[in-house]
Parts: structure tokens; C-alpha cells; sequence
């Protein structure tokens, strides 16, 4: 099944680990963007994955703290409409979320995603670091994420790596990951119809 995605007419950029130039939104778009989620304070842990191979070609990590975030750190999923700061994206919806999902799979890549509850301060700590981190250089995902990571004494002991599954390896032994993939059959960029 082909599908594809357009947010207001205009398809986002390509998947994966691009180049990333700083971007700074303006305080009254993060400020309209913010979305609370009802859910418990947690991280999600997505790791693009070669359908062929199984090995990481992205990593990214939503963060559902005091208002939830998506960390796409030298990623492509980019909009003009999205509140974005430096690979942080502002105001990650349900529908937002799914979009992101769709986004990355493809015929040749698969989303491995997994959850974990953390304490609010954990979850508001994370928060403020990869708001402070700043633009993520190209094929850095994994290893800034890693390094906010670390920061937080439950992933002090992660092994930095330039590899996602060496990070979704570390995450997974972690207990109380429940795990899930999200598959999609589409050839080529990965572009649905559909609006925000």
C-alpha cells in the first residue's frame, strides 16, 4: 500500500539522520504548541531499523514530562507548522506521535518503540536537557541522546554509541520496558495524505 503524507499540502523532508542547522521557534508558537499529555511521566525510545539487516539507522525518544516533547536529534521530521528549538519539537500529540511513526516506516525500515514509566523529576529533568542541548551535528543521534541520558542517575551506567541499537539494547534491559513495532509497506519516502 502506498501512502502518503502531506501536513497542509506540504510533505515533510526526508527520514533519518540528516544535517541539523539550529532552529530557535519564536516563544508565542512553543507557547500555542504545548500539549500536556493524561499519561504517566515517561520516555518512548523509537529506533528506525533496517528491515533487512535489523540495524539502527535513527534514534529518537519522546519525553512526556510536564508537556510532551519529541527529541529528534539531527532528525528530518520537520514542518513549518511544528514549534521546533534545536531538534526538540514542541506539542507531541497522539495524532502528532502517529505521524512521526508513519514518517520513518517504510518497505525498508521498521520502528522499534519502547516505553517506560520514570519519576516526574527524571521525566522534567530529561526535559530540560534536551531543551538546552542544541542542534544535534549529522549522524549524532545516538550519541547525544545517550549522553542526555546519562545525566539521569537510572541511565548513568549507558554505554555511549554511535549505533541506535546499541542504545535500544541498553533501554531494553531496563525494567518495565514494554515494547512494540510499527511496520508500514510503503515504497520509497514515506509521505501520507492526511492534515494536522
Amino acid at each position: 500500500m502506498h501512502r502518503r503524507l502531506f501536513i497542509f499540502g506540504a510533505p515533510l523532508a526526508l527520514a533519518g539522520c540528516g544535517a541539523a542547522e539550529p532552529v530557535w521557534a519564536p516563544d508565542e508558537q512553543v507557547a500555542r504548541s504545548v500539549y500536556r499529555h493524561p499519561g504517566p511521566p515517561s520516555l518512548t525510545l523509537y529506533t528506525v531499523r533496517n528491515v533487512g539487516s535489523d540495524s539502527g539507522a535513527h534514534t529518537g525518544l519522546m519525553i512526556n514530562a510536564s508537556q510532551r516533547v519529541m527529541w529528534d536529534p539531527a532528525g528530518t521530521f520537520k514542518h513549518e507548522t511544528f514549534a521546533e528549538r534545536n531538534d526538540v519539537i514542541f506539542g507531541i500529540t497522539p495524532q502528532i506521535e502517529r505521524i512521526y511513526r508513519s514518517y520513518h516506516a517504510r518497505e525498508t525500515y521498521y520502528i522499534e518503540i519502547m516505553e517506560l514509566d520514570v519519576s516526574a523529576e527524571a521525566a522534567e529533568r530529561l526535559l530540560q536537557l534536551v531543551m538546552a542541548y542544541g542542534a544535534v551535528p549529522k549522524a549524532q543521534c545516538t550519541i547525544s541522546t545517550t549522553t542526555i541520558l546519562k545525566q539521569v542517575p537510572e541511565f548513568a551506567h549507558f554505554r555511549v554509541s554511535f549505533f541506535p541499537e546499541v542504545l535500544a539494547e541498553q533501554f531494553g534491559a531496563l525494567e518495565g520496558v514494554r515494547r512494540s513495532e510499527f511496520w508500514e509497506d510503503n515504497s520509497g519516502q514515506n509521505i501520507e495524505t492526511g492534515a494536522l
